[in-house]
């Protein structure tokens, strides 16, 4: 049995703010199901049964061990469509096109969707483990007195919430304090940085202005834009920032790094045959995907460098260069991520010493991230694929033909590519 064509039909997101603004008090359940509910709407696909969704977010509460299948059930799709959580960090979103792409591709089911979600301004806190375990133990007891009892052992700082620090486990450093090292290892500067970040900003409010997302995102909760946007930057404004993570010497800033976000996406991937039956237009095809790790707790200047490995065996199955790409989506964790992994791809001295028989090829700047990246979108986890597949689906599909090249970083030394033609 051959395998079938993996067509992207469809995508929606809602706006991407930054931590505790528009979004503030809203959960990951309320996000994505306004991002499915605009899916939905714009495709007509209330009632219809499909195959599956799949999805997550990175960081989510106890309740919601079955994130995607309960929002599923809050949305007017078929109650009998199935749906299942993952996570693989920032890569859940593109994973999540991966999982439901395979399963298309198999003819296990002829459609389905992707998702990410992300509500970083409803992160659930830690509790220091003397406190949970008298909480516990109170519990269980009979008498008022007796759960007082319990209540009474820990100390007064037991009581003080742990919030999320976002960081490695295994270095104790979090993402922007390992990429700072990236930086100074592989001697990115800053003015390089800003000049991404600008480019990004830049980038984007063209593509407001020319309504490019006018049918890509869905207002939601009373924003129609993202508000991580910064039209009146410049590289004298981003310049006087001052370093976030390495106070003395760094380079990296809040201008050229993602700040914690809130926000959801969505693509609806099919078989040609579906899309036909559905009257839906093929926008692109997935036609290849590869994830890699990367070692990082030695080489901690590599946290965000897996995607070097998965764009070499990717690009070897494709039988393709960096240079056979119309566009290039990178995604923008920091803008020194982005500029260390291209330097990698683009030398040959350096991609040999990842193990790479050669440089991957050239990246032309002026095809890179051509409607904004994350720097200027922000970055809501879970929800970046699926922006960023949305993004290259559109950009292909309005050229009428063309190769796609994605790359995404993620936490603990991972990464993803992945190739999108039309």
């Amino acid at each position: 049995m051959g395998t079938k064509k993996v067509a992207i039909v469809g995508y929606s997101r809602i706006p991407f703010a930054r931590v505790n603004t528009a979004y503030a008090d809203l959960d990951n359940q309320e996000l994505l199901e306004a991002t499915l509910s605009g899916l939905i709407n714009k495709y007509h696909l209330q009632g219809k049964l499909l195959g599956e969704v799949a999805g997550g977010a990175v960081i989510k509460h106890i309740s919601e061990s079955n994130l995607i299948r309960e929002t599923v059930m809050n949305t007017s799709l078929d109650p009998a469509t199935p749906a299942c959580d993952l996570q693989q960090a920032c890569d859940t979103g593109i994973e999540a096109a991966v999982y439901i792409g395979n399963k298309i591709a198999l003819g296990q089911i002829e459609s389905g969707i992707a998702c990410g979600v992300e509500a970083m301004s409803n992160i659930p806190f830690e509790s220091a483990p003397r406190l949970r375990k008298a909480l516990l133990k109170a519990n269980k007891e009979k008498s008022v007195f007796k759960k007082l009892k319990q209540l009474l052992t820990p100390k007064l700082k037991d009581w003080m919430p742990i919030p999320y620090k976002g960081q490695e486990p295994k270095t104790g450093l979090v993402m922007g304090g390992h990429t700072e090292i990236t930086a100074k290892y592989y001697q990115i500067s800053r003015e390089d940085q800003d000049q991404l970040a600008l480019k990004s900003h830049q980038n984007m409010a063209k593509a407001y202005d020319e309504g490019f997302f006018d049918d890509m995102i869905i207002p939601a909760f009373g924003l129609d834009k993202d508000n991580n946007l910064r039209r009146d930057t410049s590289l004298e404004k981003l310049s006087q920032l001052k370093p976030a993570f390495d106070k003395e010497n760094g380079t990296l800033t809040a201008g050229n790094s993602t700040p914690f976000t809130d926000g959801a996406s969505a693509v609806l991937l099919a078989s040609e045959e579906w899309a036909i039956a559905n009257g839906l237009p093929v926008l692109a095809y997935i036609t290849f995907s590869e994830v890699a790790g990367i070692e990082y707790v030695e080489n901690k200047q590599n946290l965000l460098l897996a995607p070097v490995f998965a764009a070499d065996r990717m690009l070897k199955k494709a039988g393709m260069s960096l240079e056979d790409f119309d566009y290039y989506e990178i995604h923008e964790a920091f803008a020194a991520q982005v500029l260390a992994t291209i330097k990698i791809w683009e030398n040959d001295d350096l991609a040999k010493k990842f193990g790479l028989e050669k440089a991957l090829g050239k990246i032309d700047r002026d095809q890179l991230n051509v409607k904004g990246g994350s720097l200027a979108a922000a970055h809501p986890f879970a929800a970046t694929g699926g922006r960023i597949i949305g993004t290259l689906a559109k950009l292909l599909h309005e050229k009428g033909s063309g190769k796609g090249f994605i790359s995404i970083c993620a936490a603990r030394g991972q990464g993803v590519t992945m190739i999108l033609e039309k």
